[in-house]
């Protein structure tokens, strides 16, 4: 490859990921590349310091930076003393982009008030679709005729129960890509939460949805990271399938993922038992991000070889750091990209596999579908 003299095409070419020159002249409007020389002909000459910056411009990008913070980054001087300074001015950015979200989520919401009626709701439905077409809210009196306009549609509610399952086809985003085993533990882990986002952020292996049904076919054990996590488990399915359950860190006390991380932390005992685990186990963690990270150092090094893992530990850095290690590692997994998780979710999880098993024992729509 050409170091120097690089066209603006061969630059987009030795960066890869869909950089178009587009997108670099864009990068020079808002400063994040420097405005390279010009050729005698006015053609712009790029060098290999030019391929680097604009490969940390994409790889940032793609970690979930904005714009406006890779800026910041690529300015700062790793040479002086300037970090504290940028902490906080990310920390500043990371406050506005929650309060994005927090706005996006009041958007879903309503979204989700109209959308996500099922058959019983439809009527008023269309009538709340013509009211808010001519809703005028200039006054307080117009806000006023949007909230009666919401009580009317809340009124509905008392006179059935929710349809759960018509409300999710019309929230739930295209998943015909999907076998329909993993279609319904997508869905009751949205209902588990009560955010169709998730859906965005649940990772498995290609191997994980057959190699529970085949762990869970032959009675395997099945270790949770608490006890809260164990207590969510659907003993009864799970005992029809001779599965055996035991709770890793064995604490009474434990109520939360802070006690669980401290407590797997400081006491050997808890990871002596982890590396103790039999083969073929399944490993459900919701709790402690250190749980699983003990866990990928076992398997790893060959110490642990469990069925399945999943993995939906609580945590703002060592959690996701933890998940992004086991996606890296050769077992079947379940995992929820980033921060989000829970007990609750990771034994839904569980119980979604094995209801599924029980009621569709013979269904292989899972191997046809990567």
């Amino acid at each position: 490859m050409k170091t120097q003299n690089l066209t603006i095409k061969e630059l987009t070419e030795a960066v890869g990921g869909n950089i178009t020159p587009r997108m670099v002249r864009h990068y020079h409007t808002l400063g994040l590349l420097p405005q390279p020389p010009r050729s005698a002909s006015n053609y712009r000459l790029y060098t290999h310091r030019d391929v680097q910056q604009l490969k940390q411009i994409v790889a940032l990008k793609q970690q979930g930076f904005q714009l406006s913070h890779v800026q910041q980054l690529l300015r700062s001087d790793p040479k002086t003393d300037a970090e504290q300074t940028l902490v906080m001015q990310l920390q500043l950015q990371y406050h506005t982009v929650v309060q994005q979200l927090a706005r996006l989520r009041q958007t879903a919401a309503a979204l989700e008030g109209v959308l996500g009626r099922d058959r019983d709701c439809q009527a008023i439905q269309a009538e709340a679709l013509a009211q808010l077409r001519l809703l005028e809210v200039e006054t307080q009196d117009g806000l006023g005729d949007l909230e009666k306009l919401w009580q009317r549609l809340d009124s509905e509610t008392t006179a059935h129960p929710e349809m759960f399952q018509e409300s999710l086809q019309r929230l739930l985003p295209d998943l015909s890509d999907r076998s329909e085993i993993e279609v319904d533990l997508l869905s009751k882990l949205v209902l588990a939460c009560g955010d169709v986002s998730l859906v965005q952020f649940v990772r498995r292996s290609k191997t994980a949805i057959v190699a529970a049904r085949d762990a869970l076919k032959a009675g395997c054990h099945i270790v949770g990271d608490v006890m809260p996590v164990v207590a969510a488990l659907d003993q009864t399915r799970l005992a029809h399938l001779k599965c055996s359950v035991a709770t890793l860190i064995n604490d009474l006390h434990i109520t939360d993922a802070a006690e669980a991380e401290q407590a797997f932390w400081n006491n050997e005992q808890w990871k002596e038992r982890l590396q103790q685990l039999p083969t073929g186990c399944i490993l459900v963690i919701g709790y402690a991000p250190s749980v699983l990270m003990a866990a990928c150092a076992l398997i790893e090094q060959g110490q642990l070889q469990p069925a399945l893992v999943i993995a939906m530990p609580i945590g703002f850095s060592h959690a996701p750091a933890a998940k992004r290690q086991l996606m890296r590692l050769d077992v079947p997994y379940i995992t929820i990209e980033g921060t989000l998780g829970g007990g609750l979710l990771a034994a839904v999880a569980l119980n979604a596999l094995a209801e599924s098993l029980i009621e569709k024992p013979d269904c292989h729509c899972y191997l046809s579908i990567s």
